[in-house]
């Protein structure tokens, strides 16, 4: 447990980094850069604000797993990780994952429907599969926080 405990504090602050950069990317970045392709492709301009829109909530399913891990961090600080509380922030991670897949979903269907070159519909599939395979993995952990939780509330009735 030494170990994790000498981990939170680089790992807050790597978290608060990349939290700072996705304010960046959501607010600055990601709506001049859709704005610069609208100028670019006058034909696909129809696209930008749908684009801006759907980049703009991924980076805020990303925050709130950031925010989520910063509490759950505290926790783990507190040595109250194993608590039904600590449940309540890996289910928002679960839900923001959920959120991100069903809209990024949406994206490969729409996409894939109107692609003319394979290459986007591919790397959109992989996409898909490694969000279903990261919000999968986050409902086992879920489950195995939910056992090591209950385990632990037993032992502390029996001592």
């Amino acid at each position: 447990m030494v170990a994790a405990h000498r981990a939170v504090a680089p790992l807050r602050v790597f978290l608060v980094l990349l939290f700072g950069v996705l304010v960046v990317f959501q607010v600055l970045s990601l709506p001049g850069q859709f704005a610069h392709m609208a100028e670019e492709s006058p034909d696909q301009a129809y696209l930008r604000w749908p684009m801006t829109a759907v980049a703009v909530f991924w980076v805020l399913c990303v925050q709130v797993v950031i925010v989520s891990t910063w509490k759950l961090l505290t926790m783990v600080k507190h040595d109250r990780i194993f608590s039904p509380g600590s449940l309540a922030w890996v289910d928002a991670i679960v839900w923001a994952i959920a959120a991100a897949w069903i809209v990024l979903l949406g994206v490969f269907v729409y996409v894939g429907l109107n692609a003319d070159d394979p290459g986007v519909p591919l790397l959109l599939f992989l996409m898909v599969i490694g969000v279903t395979v990261l919000g999968l993995l986050m409902v086992v952990m879920r489950a195995l926080l939910r056992q090591a939780t209950t385990l632990r509330t037993d032992m502390e009735a029996v001592i």
